[in-house]
């Protein structure tokens, strides 16, 4: 069984090598050059530009390398799980398809199930985590679709932004959503509805949305102390850490896991992100 997924996760590079998970990089386009999300580009330079007011512009993932991946494993015979980024954010998911109608051609008995996850950035994440985990057990391809399709239902996102105005410009948030504008201090808190973006309150000064996000968290989530929770940051680690150390005070989680915003999310959300990833309803044991 092979499982695909793309940047658009946040998960290291290093995931990917360690538990052989194909990755399909989003692009990033930055002073003139494109580059591949994770493993083309220097995140560090990626800030920067985003401090220094620079536009990066995204795109999909490339068409040639979904072709390509899907070709080999229908030449292969193996089965196949490409594990995808919201299609309300991204066209990569309806490239992913069409790729594998063509290639179906080639390789008419190719077994691929691709899902669209709804999610972004580590609640994406966490999905192709538990997906490789399950794999790597030896649990059937119809098991880890199933846990995938089912963790993917019941994402929660919950995250607060320094600026709306970068979402507004990007297209990934209507400008009518865009309530704060430049507002001092006024941090919106946001979710992930049906794959979309969606501003839902706001408040003045990080320690209150932070302990807004906690009380949220505690209405939404299920037994939150059986859970893995993740925090992703776009370049503000003593945030997280403040984040994971409410969490861990208030639920005891087996673990919280924090990583870096990658290059396609961080350019739409500018920097000083941070969010917050858990199930509102665990699978059955």
């Amino acid at each position: 069984m092979r499982i695909y997924a793309d940047s658009a996760s946040d998960l290291p590079k290093s995931f990917y090598e360690q538990e052989d998970v194909t990755l399909i990089p989003l692009r990033v386009h930055l002073k003139g050059k494109e580059y591949d999300d994770i493993i083309g580009v220097d995140m560090d330079e990626v800030y920067q530009a985003i401090r220094d007011g620079e536009s990066l512009k995204t795109s999909q993932a490339s068409p040639e390398r979904f072709l390509k991946e899907f070709n080999a494993l229908g030449q292969s015979g193996e089965e196949g799980i490409y594990i995808a980024f919201s299609s309300e954010l991204s066209g990569t998911y309806n490239t992913a398809v069409m790729m594998a109608q063509q290639a179906k051609e080639n390789y008419p008995d190719l077994k691929l199930t691709i899902i669209d996850t709804k999610c972004a950035s580590l609640g994406y994440g966490l999905i192709v985590k538990e997906a490789a985990r399950m794999k790597n057990e030896g649990k059937s391809y119809d098991e880890v679709t199933e846990r995938a399709r089912f963790n993917a239902l019941h994402m929660e996102h919950l995250f607060t932004v320094d600026d709306l105005d970068y979402l507004a410009k990007g297209g990934r948030l209507s400008k009518a959503s865009a309530f704060i504008g430049g507002l001092l201090s006024i941090k919106p808190v946001l979710d992930v509805e049906d794959g979309k973006l969606v501003p839902i309150e706001k408040y003045r000064g990080r320690k209150k949305v932070f302990k807004r996000l906690i009380e949220l968290m505690k209405e939404r989530g299920d037994s939150l102390s059986e859970q893995v929770i993740a925090i992703s940051h776009s370049d503000d680690l003593a945030a997280a850490e403040d984040m994971k150390a409410l969490i861990e005070e208030n639920f005891h989680p087996k673990a919280v896991e924090i990583h870096l915003i990658g290059s396609v999310i961080a350019a739409h959300t500018g920097t000083g992100t941070i969010s917050v990833f858990f199930l509102n309803q665990l699978p059955e044991k």
